[in-house]
Formats: C-alpha cells, sequence, structure tokens
C-alpha cells in the first residue's frame, strides 16, 4: 500500500483513473484477492518497491474468453528504465500459464505512458469518451511459457537476495566506520 500512497495526485489519477484519496486507495488494497489476483513487483536496491504490477482475473463468462485486467504504476525514480515493459512481459507469461486468453487494460486516453507500453506491446487499442481499453490475445501456454516463468521466479528471488545482501553489507560497514546515520 505505501508503494500507492506515494503516488502524486497525478499519477494516481492515471492509474485509477479518477483522483484517488488515500481512503479509496487503502479501500482498493483491503479489497485485493491474493487467492484470485497476483501482484508483481520491483524493488530498488534499499528494498524499496518502486514498480507494482496488479493482474486481476476477471469473473469468467460462458462462451468468453478468460480475461485478466493489468494495471501498473512506477514511481518517478523508476520511470524509463524498462520496469513497466518488464511487469507487463512478466504479467502476460503468467496470464497464459493460468489459461488466461486476454489480457485487458483500462485507462485514459491521455495516459500516455500506458498508452506507449500497450502500443509496444502489440495490444489493439479501442477509445471511447476520454477512455481507452487495450487488448492482447495470448496464446495457449507452451513448454516455454512455464520454463520462462520459473525462471522469472528464480531471478526475482535471487534478485532480492543479492538487494538483501547488498543492504546489510552497506549497514555494517557504515556501522564499522562510526556513521550509523549513512546506513539504509
Amino acid at each position: 500500500m505505501g508503494h500507492l500512497l506515494q503516488l502524486n495526485e497525478d499519477d494516481r489519477r492515471l492509474r485509477f483513473g479518477t483522483q484517488t484519496p488515500d481512503e479509496v486507495i487503502l479501500h482498493y488494497v483491503e479489497g485485493l484477492d491474493f487467492n484470485r489476483d497476483v501482484l508483481f513487483g520491483v524493488f530498488d536496491l534499499d528494498l524499496k518497491l518502486i514498480g507494482i504490477a496488479h493482474l486481476a482475473y476477471l469473473p469468467e463468462i460462458k462462451g468468453q474468453a478468460r480475461a485478466a485486467e493489468f494495471g501498473v504504476s512506477v514511481l518517478p525514480e523508476g520511470r524509463a528504465q524498462g520496469l513497466g515493459t518488464a511487469l507487463l512481459q512478466r504479467s502476460a507469461v503468467h496470464s497464459r500459464n493460468t489459461r488466461i486468453e486476454t489480457l485487458y487494460v483500462h485507462c485514459l486516453s491521455n495516459n500516455k505512458a500506458m498508452m506507449h507500453l500497450a502500443q509496444k506491446a502489440g495490444m489493439r487499442v479501442e477509445y471511447a469518451y476520454g477512455d481507452a481499453d487495450a487488448y492482447l490475445t495470448l496464446p495457449p501456454a507452451s513448454p516455454a511459457t512455464i520454463v520462462e516463468e520459473a525462471a522469472n521466479e528464480q531471478w526475482a528471488d535471487l534478485d532480492c537476495a543479492l538487494k538483501e545482501g547488498l543492504k546489510r553489507s552497506n549497514q555494517a560497514w557504515w556501522w564499522l566506520l562510526g556513521r550509523p546515520g549513512m546506513a539504509r
């Protein structure tokens, strides 16, 4: 929740499609269902969450493709580094492996970052009344996507462990040097 609360007013409007006070974000986070939804995050060297993707599985409707909605936010210090693209790719692979056929994005049509991300991913974009909906048809899972997702999980665990070790090492050095204020 801390990540979303760090978004400024304009970023919140772009992420949620409307002005979003802290109470609405709190309600949104409380409503996450980890039996249904999936979250992916990107952490910086201080283990601060700087990017998060929310993959919400939409209710199944008989005769329609299984779908999931993708939402993403990246704090300013993490932008223009490909984090949104990486989170979308990770979400697409996971979606394929869980039998999702359509990845869906809903956003404001003036959300340039999301529109760029959607178009770069090859999503079909439809505009109406100031909103935009983007759709990506996903092929079924394959042995390659199953291996890719397993590798993604391993890399994520390794990345986190390395960052934790680096952070602890830095804290120890700053403590030894007598400058605890510098320890992160």
